[in-house]
């Protein structure tokens, strides 16, 4: 049995891969921490899990704090500035869990938990949750400030790395607290925190389907990648969800996931007009605040706060979603066309990969109207190139065992430590 540490900060999509994970390692024998915000702390204990507190404590339903960091121009910017300003209190805080694991899994901005493996010389793999995170030059990710910047990819790999190179200046300036530490610390100022410096020499998982991208020449030469590790635990479907989805067709699924749902905006009232003008069935999927929806619905249209994504999508007809990685990853396994509404941060890049799937369509915040919706869905849905490649994509992504991968992995790095 060995003791082992996932660190991870963020939203459900950046805790759910890592439960996963850790439920596929505790039933192998593993002892498990997940090192993560307070608010989480029930959702760890419920899988039986142990759970570490990890400052800063925040919580992700906080509207004005979502408005701030789901800004399709500042919002990256904003995280990292906010995770640099407080690496130190989230070192202070990983400290005690990492000094008692024998083996350290870090998330992509978890920039405490790299710091403490390496001053404590412990074993440290590291983790991706979205192709975005290799800022790779062969197939070069479409950042949500720059989504122009796609047709950038035209020049070649050799313009991309200049392009790349003053991304990773410009944002190395975000971050300078990072640095700071470590030199406090008597550590070497090593590489960009975010890019080369996130990246175990031993091992860097890649938790993504490979449907979803290939791998790429300039990735690190350690990459393993899993597929998607997913969670179907936690929280029940409720009751209504299912005697609505036995009561007729199937519905067109709107979610913004965890987070740009509570900066949803008109996202719900523009697309209730949408699905009244198809005449087809909706399932809602609101958060706390139903934004913008009146107090009575229509028949056929039902709105909840909260549903597993697993037990609704491959029950509707489509899914309109924020593009988030976890959203997205749930969507490709239902099988079903989507329509991608990207806010912020990997969500362009993870639109652009499924639309060059043929299982879906993107549309901008802005241009998300009830008669663009429409149009877009009655595509999807009329069109049978889109099912088609749904349905196959579902087929391949179903196959994937991306927890067990992970969970093989990390073993492999256990047994070489063993065997030194």
């Amino acid at each position: 049995m060995a003791r082992i540490l996932l660190a991870t900060f963020g939203s459900y999509g950046d805790l759910f891969p890592y439960l996963a994970i850790g439920v596929e390692l505790r039933r192998r024998g593993h002892a498990v921490t997940i090192a993560t915000l307070p608010v989480y702390a029930q959702k760890v204990a419920h899988e039986g899990l142990e759970f570490h507190a990890v400052r800063p404590d925040i919580r992700p339903g906080d509207r004005e704090l979502l408005a701030q960091v789901m800004d399709a121009r500042r919002g990256t910017e904003r995280v990292l500035r906010f995770t640099s300003s407080t690496v130190r209190e989230s070192y202070d805080d990983t400290l005690p869990a990492a000094r008692e694991a024998d083996l350290i899994v870090s998330h992509p901005i978890t920039f405490a938990a790299v710091i403490a493996a390496e001053k404590l010389r412990k074993p440290w793999v590291s983790s991706v949750l979205a192709p975005i995170s290799f800022l790779s030059a062969y197939d070069p990710p479409v950042p949500a400030q720059r989504a122009s910047l796609l047709k950038v990819r035209a020049l070649g790999p050799g313009a991309m790395r200049v392009l790349w190179s003053i991304a990773k200046w410009q944002t190395g300036t975000w971050m300078r607290e990072i640095p700071a530490l470590r030199k406090e610390l008597g550590l070497p100022p090593g590489e960009h925190a975010l890019f080369e410096g996130s990246h175990s020499p031993r091992l860097v998982l890649a938790l993504f389907s490979r449907w979803l991208t290939e791998r790429q020449p300039d990735w690190p030469a350690q990459t393993v990648m899993t597929g998607f590790p997913f969670y179907d635990g936690g929280e029940a479907a409720p009751p209504e969800l299912d005697r609505f989805l036995d009561a007729g067709s199937p519905p067109v699924v709107f979610t913004l996931g965890s987070s740009a749902v509570g900066v949803a905006g008109d996202f719900y009232r523009e697309s209730l007009e949408a699905v009244r003008r198809l005449g087809a069935r909706a399932v809602l999927m609101t958060g706390e605040h139903p934004q913008g929806l009146p107090d009575s619905l229509p028949p056929g249209v039902l709105a909840v706060p909260y549903a597993p994504h697993a037990a609704v999508m491959p029950r509707g007809a489509a899914t309109v979603h924020q593009g988030g990685i976890g959203t997205t990853a749930q969507a490709m396994r239902a099988g079903k066309p989507m329509l991608v509404m990207p806010f912020a941060h990997d969500q362009f890049d993870n639109a652009e990969r499924v639309r060059r799937l043929g299982v879906a369509e993107v549309l901008t915040r802005r241009r998300y109207t009830a008669a663009r919706v429409e149009g877009l869905l009655g595509r999807l849905l009329n069109d049978a190139r889109y099912g088609r490649a749904a349905r196959e994509l579902g087929e391949r992504v179903r196959a994937e065992q991306g927890a067990a991968a992970a969970a093989n992995a990390i073993q492999r790095i256990l047994d070489e430590e063993s065997n030194k």
